[in-house]
């Protein structure tokens, strides 16, 4: 890897602008990956946007971006997934059948905090960085965790970022607030 990583974003829907900012306010190049030929250049890490997962996991799927994304996630790359994101990176949705990416064993319940909660904002601990902003738009959160699965936030007692392996997934949306804390997070896992 050269000693500035590169990212690639998928850019289908949803927040993926936010993150670009983000990344370019910490001098982190990336790009937009909207079709299959945008995999042909090298990237060292992915993000998976926040937005809507039935509509992102059937994008990927009819632009051809499905499988060589699950496969290079599977291979060990970097992969930071907020909100829809995780949902398309768990292994099983709490009373859905859909399995989009599925390379994250964990267990998330989608749209948890119902409609009439269905935004808010808070501040918790995450790992070692202490406590951090965090933005839930209509969020997810992870009902069960494997036991190789690092818990690294709750809020309410329900579990809103983890990490298993290469595989950043978080409830809420870091890119929505000043704090950079959670993308130099992932790319120091780069």
């Amino acid at each position: 890897m050269s000693s500035t990583p590169r990212i690639g974003i998928l850019a289908l829907q949803g927040a993926f602008i936010e993150h670009q900012q983000i990344l370019k306010r910490l001098n982190v190049s990336s790009f937009e990956i909207r079709q299959l030929s945008d995999l042909d250049q090298p990237f060292d890490g992915l993000i998976l946007p926040g937005g809507e997962s039935t509509t992102q996991g059937k994008l990927l799927k009819d632009l051809g971006l499905f499988y060589p994304l699950q496969q290079k996630i599977r291979a060990g790359l970097p992969t930071l997934a907020t909100c829809a994101g995780l949902i398309l990176l768990a292994e099983h949705l709490v009373d859905d059948p859909t399995v989009h990416l599925g390379t994250m064993p964990v267990s998330v319940k989608r749209n948890a905090y119902g409609r009439q909660l269905g935004s808010f904002f808070t501040e918790e601990t995450f790992g070692t960085l202490g406590k951090i902003p965090m933005t839930f738009i209509r969020a997810p959160y992870i009902e069960e965790a494997d036991a190789n699965v690092e818990i690294l936030s709750k809020v309410n007692n329900h579990i809103v970022a983890a990490r298993y392996q290469n595989q950043l997934g978080l409830s809420f949306h870091p890119e929505l607030n000043e704090s950079t804390q959670i993308h130099e997070y992932f790319l120091n896992m780069i």
